[in-house]
């Protein structure tokens, strides 16, 4: 077919109409074959909305192939759907329940990430569409039929129609990012020890196409099974360990690059434990398995090696001690990566790992999935908010259209399902243009079917091609065009299954109002706001979890004694949730319109905070090894009391800025002094003897320092800030040194 549409039409267009043109095949023969070829008028209407509710009105992510795939999966679950909401819709208390549950169970499938987000809408309608007369569970085998083969038909046009290209693998995305982390090490290797300017921007660009926000949906690693996870992990991995070798501070004056390369002790000479030449063989050793190949683990274990030999170095000057500390976060990150890698490309088969931030890989799927729905399962999700506000909303307009017996009450809980959006604001805008595009096409359907009458020919001829504008025309042009012209397609329809007049049209303003005024009654009353106050408070709590979480690591290294790694802490899961908390409502929030008018002159740089957290929680797990515990001996009183220092003066900045955070509290959200300069020499401090623990440590809340100073910071330009813009990148060392530590 060429797969394209002529070059002269818009993108987004193209798009639409590609789609546009599978959904009107699959529907249209789908609804023929049935009514015309089989007299089956209730099959024909299934097997039409099957389709147009699984293609026209969800948007299911990824290629032809991918939608084609979810979609097989899907269609045993629209079976169950049918079935339950054909034998509950005989009296209305049943349905109602019935559409509460349900409704609540597939609008918190999106936990799953984007495949089971995409399919919600489509899943609702297929429970939704026999919830109403004729009450005839006699009729389900036809029903069941009749779906099934408009998805059929659909599954086919997704494999044959139009195909479009399949995007880059986020598996070759972290290879190639893994690829340029393994040359950024071999450059830093030798003279002048720094990336030249053509490594640095492809090194910037090689860790921003590993965000989440730039790639496509069906590519995200956001499910919650292992390999998944893993994915996701190893995207994380590589970016910090580019944002790590980007700003790789240089040897010490007066050092050379072979005085850092110590002895093996037995690995081969000195040679193999050089800890960037270890890394650069683990990255392009991590690249060749995200592409399928089978390596001997050589590298691994070999940076493994070098990382215990710099853990174990203590002696040196100052500036040797924080370049030691910087190449032993390079080495961690990379074994992070490499290990990460492992996992998402072998699963449970993979080496295990040491306990810790892989906790997942020696789970089972169920076990996990438990815990991604239960970690949602209360009001501080993004997702329980949305579910509860959906399902509440169908359950009330399922109420309603029962009890008024509204006639075909079917469009109630579609308009309520389709116009209800996340905060008031946008429920009301969006309802407005529905309300006025409805209008517009029922005058149109009225004077049609006032017109041609019971000429049922005609409507035949004209239903295809108005179908192919309307899901062409609907996603590009806006929800007022797709309601007027979705208008005229269901007056289409039902004057082919039976007699109608221009009521029919009546008909459907009518419930396109009710349906709408419920949508706008339930974004009142339930979180109205949206994402904005939960994003909000979620970084609040996860800020209060950080300065806990920093008090706690730097008060256990300053006092030594018997180290336990910091899974063991009990505030370790708690960083995670909130994290994960945190992470959720910000992507709502990203996904959410911003109102007209410029931007606040202050607003916060969210990213900053879900990078401090993921700071925090590997950059603890980090200090506090090995794995298994271990007596190590308190850093001496100067250095212990200047690194317990530090971290109060961090935590302080981090609870300060948590109180000013928190919508329940009673200060303002503006930004918060933090004396920096204060703060910086507190951190440049260097106690006589102090240990290379120290100087880790103290790099650490130096970079927890940046994540803060950026989080309250003024911005004007709104550059970097509330969109994914700025923040990902980097303003000079300080912030290229935390640039890459997000998700």
């Amino acid at each position: 077919m060429g797969g394209s549409f002529p070059r002269r039409l818009p993108p987004a267009y193209r798009a639409a109409a590609r789609r546009a043109l599978r959904v009107t095949i699959a529907a249209g023969a789908g609804f023929y074959v049935l009514l015309y070829g089989f007299d089956l008028a209730v099959g024909a209407t299934y097997a039409l909305f099957g389709a147009i509710a699984m293609a026209g009105l969800s948007r299911l992510p990824g290629s032809g192939r991918q939608r084609a795939t979810l979609l097989a999966g899907v269609v045993p679950v629209c079976w169950v759907l049918i079935t339950l909401g054909t034998y509950l819709s005989v009296r209305t208390w049943s349905a109602v329940l019935g559409m509460l549950v349900v409704g609540f169970a597939l609008a918190f499938m999106a936990v799953g990430g984007p495949r089971f987000a995409g399919a919600a809408t489509g899943l609702q309608l297929m429970y939704i569409l026999p919830s109403f007369p004729p009450y005839d569970p006699g009729s389900l085998v036809e029903r069941l039929a009749g779906a099934t083969f408009g998805l059929a038909l659909l599954i086919v046009a997704e494999l044959t129609l139009l195909p479009e290209p399949a995007a880059l693998p986020y598996r070759e995305r972290a290879a190639r990012a893994a690829d340029g982390a393994g040359r950024c090490a071999e450059l830093l290797r030798t003279a002048p020890y720094t990336l030249p300017e053509a490594a640095l921007r492809t090194a910037r660009a090689l860790s921003t196409g590993l965000r989440s926000s730039l790639v496509p949906e069906a590519e995200r690693p956001a499910g919650a099974g292992i390999r998944q996870r893993a994915l996701a992990h190893t995207g994380l991995a590589t970016r910090t360990l580019l944002g790590r070798l980007a700003v790789l501070p240089p040897p010490a004056p007066g050092a050379t690059a072979p005085a850092e390369v110590v002895d093996g002790a037995g690995t081969g000479g000195a040679g193999d434990a050089d800890p960037l030449r270890a890394v650069a063989e683990a990255a392009r050793e991590t690249a060749a398995r995200l592409r399928g190949g089978a390596p001997d683990g050589r590298a691994h274990a070999r940076l493994q090696e070098a990382r215990r030999t710099l853990a174990a170095t203590e002696d040196g000057a100052p500036a040797a001690l924080r370049r030691s500390a910087a190449l032993l976060e390079v080495a961690d990150a990379a074994l992070a990566m490499s290990t990460a890698a492992d996992i998402a490309v072998r699963g449970r088969a993979a080496d295990p790992p040491a306990p810790g931030r892989f906790w997942y890989a020696r789970q089972r799927a169920p076990r996990l999935w438990w815990r991604r729905l239960s970690g949602h399962a209360g009001g501080r999700s993004v997702f329980f908010q949305n579910a509860v506000r959906i399902s509440l909303a169908l359950a009330a307009a399922r109420l309603i259209a029962g009890i008024d017996t509204l006639p075909h009450g079917f469009w109630v809980l579609l308009a309520t399902l389709t116009l209800t959006r996340t905060t008031v604001r946008e429920t009301r805008a969006t309802e407005r243009r529905a309300l006025t595009g409805t209008l517009v096409g029922a005058l149109v359907a009225a004077a049609l079917l006032a017109f041609v009458g019971t000429d049922i020919e005609v409507y035949a001829v004209a239903l295809p091609p108005l179908m192919l504008v309307t899901f062409t025309l609907g996603p590009v042009k806006g929800v007022g065009w797709a309601q007027a012209l979705f208008t005229v397609v269901v007056a289409l329809v039902f004057a082919q299954l039976a007699p109608a007049t221009w009521q029919l049209a009546e008909f459907r303003l009518l419930d396109v109002l009710t349906g709408s005024a419920i949508g706008a009654v339930f974004g009142l009353l339930a979180w109205p706001r949206g994402a904005h106050d939960e994003l909000r408070r979620s970084v609040a709590v996860l800020l209060r979890v950080v300065a806990e979480s920093v008090v706690a690591t730097t008060a256990q290294i300053a006092a030594g004694g018997r180290r336990a790694p910091v899974v063991t802490a009990p505030g370790h899961r708690g960083l995670q949730h909130a994290l994960v908390m945190a992470e959720s409502a910000y992507a709502q929030y990203q996904s959410e319109p911003r109102g007209p008018g410029p931007p606040p002159a202050h607003h916060p740089d969210w990213q900053a905070a879900l990078i401090a957290g993921h700071h925090t929680l590997w950059g603890a797990d980090r200090l506090l090894v090995p794995a298994e515990p271990v007596v190590v001996p308190p850093l001496g009183p100067e250095a212990s009391e200047a690194l317990v220092r530090s971290g109060d003066r961090v935590a302080a900045g981090m609870l300060l800025t948590s109180a000013r955070m928190d919508p329940t509290g009673d200060t303002a959200e503006t930004p918060v002094p933090l004396h920096a300069p204060t703060a910086s020499a507190a951190l440049a401090a260097e106690p006589p003897g102090a240990p290379r623990a120290y100087y880790a440590t103290v790099s650490w809340l130096a970079s927890l320092t940046i994540d803060l100073e950026r989080l309250v910071a003024e911005s004007r330009d709104g550059t970097g800030t509330d969109g994914e813009g700025g923040s990902g990148g980097a303003t000079g060392a300080a912030g290229a040194r935390v640039g890459e530590r997000r998700r």
